[in-house]
Formats: C-alpha cells, structure tokens, sequence
C-alpha cells in the first residue's frame, strides 16, 4: 500500500497513516489482491472549486473528488493481480468537511474519514448514479468505516 499524501493542513498529516490503514482494511474486506498506491490531497475550497469546474463543469465547491485510472473490463483481473496498481487521486476539501460534519452532527474526524472511504470507493469502480448503485456503495461505506 502506497498513498502519496499532499495537504494544505499540517495539522491534518495525521491522516496519511489513518487513510493507509483505512485502505488496507477496504482491500482486505473487499476480497482484492492487489497493492493500491493512491494519490490523496487535502485541499481548500478555491482548489476543489477549480478542479469541479475544470473537470466536472460543475461551478461550486464540492466535499470530495476522484479520478480513477483503472475503468473497463481489465479493473477486475487487475484488482486480483497481486502487483502495484496506481488507483488514481481523491481530492477532498477540509473546508467543505467541516461544514458537513458540523451540519450531519458527527465529528470532523468522522467526516474526513467517510470522504476518504466515499473517494476509494470511486476509484474501485464504486458509483452512486442509480437506485441501484445506491443501494450496493452506500451501506458498503457504511461497513468499511466501521471495520
């Protein structure tokens, strides 16, 4: 397991080791053989707003984002190669996660660590766009976060 960790926040470093433990646990319940190396950056809303924008056309600022490097038919087979597999880059935004820890009632801790699982889950071939991808990642995060 290999996260390049990028923050804007020293006092947030403590989660390169939270996010790799994290990932370890999801692989392992998940059934993977693989070793993910993931690129994961803490951001501000400016960054996450131009990156929304410039890459999703949406204009506002968002909690999490992902780019997976691995879509097709080949994810799979690779996800049970037992190599290193560059999974793609999650970036979430501090900001954003503090507001929403605030507003859902939970801790920030909480918050960053659901964004994270929310982002790995992306780039696994994880989606939420149909009742029925809903209802397979939704309580998946649920079941990773308490693991």
């Amino acid at each position: 397991m290999e996260i390049d960790f990028n923050s804007l926040y020293q006092e947030f470093n403590e989660y390169e080791d939270i996010y790799t433990e994290i990932a370890n646990k999801a692989i392992k319940y998940l059934g993977l053989s693989f070793e993910p190396i993931i690129s994961v950056s803490l951001v501000d809303e400016e960054t996450i707003h131009q990156i929304n924008n410039d890459y999703r056309h949406i204009d506002r600022v968002t909690d999490v984002i992902s780019f997976a490097f691995n879509d097709g038919e080949d994810r799979e087979k690779l996800y049970h190669s037992n190599q290193m597999v560059v999974l793609g880059d999650i970036y979430i935004c501090v900001d954003q996660a503090k507001r929403q820890a605030d507003e859902y009632g939970h801790s920030l801790d909480r918050e960053m660590r659901f964004l994270f699982v929310h982002g790995l889950l992306h780039l696994l071939g994880y989606d939420h766009m149909t009742k029925e991808d809903e209802e397979i990642m939704f309580p998946l995060q649920e079941e990773i976060l308490g693991l």
